[in-house]
């Protein structure tokens, strides 16, 4: 089994910041795949399912931000499952606007729930990093990062989100760089 973690704030005002970007990839996801009914569990919302031949728990902490790593604690804890079977997605200001990387481990950069979830878990879990760009001035990454996208973004939204749910069988597997490649694919069409 595998864990997937998107990262967001719960409630109707954060729906469509860039910091949720996580959550909706969680979302687009389970549609595509058909997953189970969300439930309440590990301080969070969950859904079951099944991309290929891998069973994977989607997981959207219930809690805020900067408390994420409670919810996935309590989710490996529950599996006995270690940070090999976690994959956390979330927004990442260092990358361009809709680009797409998977990276091993590594550092929190400021992100508050890249920092609770290795507080709680240890920084040995694989990061789906999904650029929302920097808005050019330490300032003004609060404001970015907690805005809504704009309208003009939409198509550009929904065109990565559909290609995440599309090629997710390839980070089921465990090919991050084909997973990657059919995405940036997608995105050129």
């Amino acid at each position: 089994m595998q864990i997937w973690t998107g990262l967001g704030n719960p409630g109707p005002k954060y729906t469509m910041q860039r910091h949720n970007v996580g959550f909706m990839a969680c979302d687009v996801i389970a549609d595509m795949h058909d997953f189970g009914p969300v439930q309440k569990k590990f301080s969070g919302w969950v859904q079951e399912g099944r991309i290929g031949t891998e069973k994977v728990l989607l997981l959207k902490p219930a809690t805020f931000m900067n408390e994420s790593g409670r919810a996935v604690g309590e989710a490996l804890r529950f599996y006995k499952l270690g940070t090999d079977a976690l994959t956390v997605f979330h927004d990442e200001l260092d990358l361009a606007p809709f680009k797409i990387k998977v990276k091993q481990g590594g550092g929190h950069a400021g992100h508050n729930g890249l920092r609770s979830i290795d507080q709680h878990c240890g920084p040995e879990f694989r990061r789906v990093r999904i650029g929302i760009g920097h808005p050019g001035h330490k300032d003004r990454v609060h404001g970015h990062v907690l805005g809504d996208y704009a309208k003009a973004e939409r198509d550009d939204l929904i065109a990565m989100l559909g290609a995440i749910g599309a090629e997710a069988e390839w980070l089921a597997k465990g090919d991050d760089v084909r997973f990657m490649n059919d995405v940036a694919l997608r995105m050129q069409e």
